[in-house]
């Protein structure tokens, strides 16, 4: 048997032609089913939602003022950059995965295992979050046509909640949270097809929402709201001027996940070296033009400074108008914004399991496929109890600085793996090339880089503290059931 040294282990690499196996067919029993308008609907549900709604405002108010709009202009142009690269790689690579796959094939198991592990970060954690946001609105909504939900139905147990006698009592769990979370990974267990009507359906409702907002508010915006446009810095790094921006593009950079997500579903469609730009691109443009708009409309309705600490700024900013069904239907478009990211986080995290899985990383069992639905409804299963663990039974407050700070590093690696590949595999089939190669994907890598930095030091430790969890899995188990390392070591 041959002796593989451990840099050498960590350094493998999955072998192109393994990947365009496993693009074929290759026995992973999934079904291309996806045309270019499921993607984009599929990145516009997952890309609309909680950022939109909750961080604009805090973004203004704390960090960029006004100059909001230009925060989201600096991160779409992160993410445009690290879109291209998505697009050139799952073109080349039709394999579920997402960045996962690519550093795989680019950069090494240990690389891939730690994007692996930084994508649950993204999608799984990233849904329980907003499921916690969801049953609050939901909460509020019916509250408003006069039902009232238990209050210790509806938060942690390491909550304490505020009764109508002034007394106290802590939750017991978060069952709307709970619920949601249940339901929606119960759709995805039963086919990928039927997921993304539902997902189109609702993409439809919330886009409808944000240009109601635009549309009806632009007529109440007040020109001195936008005075001073930059506010000047207080002397503290992030708090406005030009170090604000930046600082607030790395916050409402959390408005744009989701779009990743979209590679994750390379193997499910039909002619991915077509259709994987276009909806990775198309969903990406769409959601930029809303945000900076809504921005704009929001950052002119409400002075900036007022939105400090307001969880739902959009709310507030339409109490500004004469319609009081406007805040219902924003309500009604939150609610759908939030269902549609915990669709598309839950089913892009199902299939990059799914892939590790494959690899050995993972047991086995979260690549079963389903005879019948052809979904992996075991990873599927197993992340709406764990998701479903973490909405109805912690009180999430800080993973959305995490959430960031791990897609960020994940798009530069993708980033970084382009100009690899271009070196490594320069005649491989491409359906999409990123142009001005090394430019285009350094620039990527700069701009993401710039938003990491500008995030808080603790963020930075939770980060650093999720990934060494991590490593402790895949030197405890992942390094010894690689496929790719036993093929190594003959």
């Amino acid at each position: 048997m041959a002796q593989v040294s451990v840099a050498d282990g960590l350094m493998r690499t999955k072998p192109i032609d393994s990947l365009r196996q496993d693009a074929e067919g290759g026995g992973h029993g999934l079904e291309r089913t996806l045309g270019p308008w499921s993607l984009v609907g599929l990145g516009i549900g997952a890309i609309i939602g909680a950022g939109l709604f909750s961080l604009t405002g805090i973004a203004a108010a704390e960090n960029a003022g006004p100059a909001v709009v230009i925060s989201f202009a600096i991160a779409a142009l992160g993410c445009a950059l690290a879109g291209m690269c998505y697009s050139e790689l799952a073109s080349m690579i039709p394999v579920s995965g997402s960045a996962y796959t690519y550093a795989y094939a680019t950069m090494g198991e240990f690389v891939a295992w730690i994007i692996g592990w930084d994508l649950v970060l993204e999608y799984a954690v990233g849904a329980a979050t907003v499921s916690v946001s969801w049953s609050k609105y939901v909460a509020t909504l019916l509250q408003d046509w006069g039902i009232t939900l238990p209050p210790r139905l509806l938060h942690s147990p390491f909550e304490t909640v505020p009764l109508a006698d002034g007394s106290t009592v802590h939750g017991l769990v978060n069952l709307p949270a709970v619920l949601i979370l249940c339901l929606i990974s119960l759709l995805l267990m039963r086919g990928v097809r039927e997921s993304t009507r539902v997902n189109s359906v609702i993409v439809v409702v919330k886009i409808a929402v944000v240009l109601a907002v635009v549309g009806v508010g632009l007529f109440y915006v007040k020109a001195q709201n936008y005075v001073p446009f930059i506010p000047e810095n207080t002397g503290t790094f992030g708090e406005y001027g030009w170090s604000g921006i930046m600082r607030a593009a790395g916050v409402v950079f959390f408005a744009y996940i989701g779009f990743d997500a979209v590679s994750t579903a390379a193997q499910e469609v039909k002619n991915p070296q077509r259709t994987m730009m276009v909806g990775i691109l198309g969903s990406l443009a769409v959601c930029t033009v809303l945000y900076i708009a809504f921005a704009a409309v929001l950052t002119g309705l409400v002075p900036y400074a007022s939105m400090k600490g307001d969880a739902a700024p959009v709310a507030t900013a339409i109490r500004q108008t004469p319609f009081p069904w406007l805040q219902t239907l924003v309500t009604l478009g939150v609610i759908a914004g939030f269902t549609t990211v915990m669709l598309v986080l839950l089913y892009g995290q199902s299939r990059v399991f799914f892939s590790m899985a494959n690899d050995g990383l993972l047991p086995r069992v979260f690549a079963v496929v389903h005879p019948t639905w052809r979904t992996p409804y075991r990873s599927n299963l197993f992340f709406m109890v764990f998701s479903a663990l973490l909405g109805g039974l912690t009180p999430i407050s800080t993973l959305g600085h995490m959430t960031s700070i791990g897609t960020l590093l994940a798009f530069i690696i993708v980033c970084a793996g382009v100009v690899i590949m271009r070196r490594t595999h320069p005649d491989e089939k491409r359906g999409y090339r990123v142009p001005l190669v090394p430019l285009v994907p350094a620039a990527g890598i700069l701009v993401c880089l710039g938003m990491m930095l500008s995030l808080d030091g603790e963020t930075w430790l939770r980060l650093v503290v999720w990934l060494v969890i991590g490593l402790a899995i895949y030197f405890g188990y992942g390094r010894r059931h690689s496929r790719v390392g036993r093929a190594a070591a003959g």
